[in-house]
């Protein structure tokens, strides 16, 4: 059974950064697309950036040039750096394979506000 942790969230003023993590266990980085998704109150959720097994990535124009996918096939591991963030940003962040498997994990809270 696959686990998808995320981490780094946290509190952020708008313009500041942060950096989110996920772990995966289980073999799906070396076959799957890798996506960021976000979930904020009262909205539906939406997918934020993907990146494929050979690192093509793309974004929602919402967040295109100001955050960056990466993933570490070797260590599990997708990335997403967040620059110049705005309170619009604020939301639980998750990551799951485009398209997604059923087994979420709980998510970090990135909450943007002055």
């Amino acid at each position: 059974q696959v686990q998808l942790v995320e981490s780094g969230g946290g509190l952020v003023q708008p313009g500041g950064s942060l950096r989110l993590s996920c772990a995966a266990s289980g073999s799906i980085f070396s076959r799957h697309t890798m996506g960021w998704y976000r979930q904020a109150p009262g909205n539906q959720r939406e997918l934020v950036a993907h990146i494929t097994t050979r690192g093509t990535m793309n974004y929602n124009d919402s967040v295109k040039g100001r955050f960056t996918i990466a993933r570490d096939n070797a260590k599990n591991t997708v990335y997403l750096q967040m620059n110049s963030l705005k309170p619009e940003d604020t939301a639980v962040y998750y990551c799951n394979t485009v398209p997604v498997i059923p087994n979420w994990g709980k998510g970090t809270l990135v909450t943007v506000s002055s």
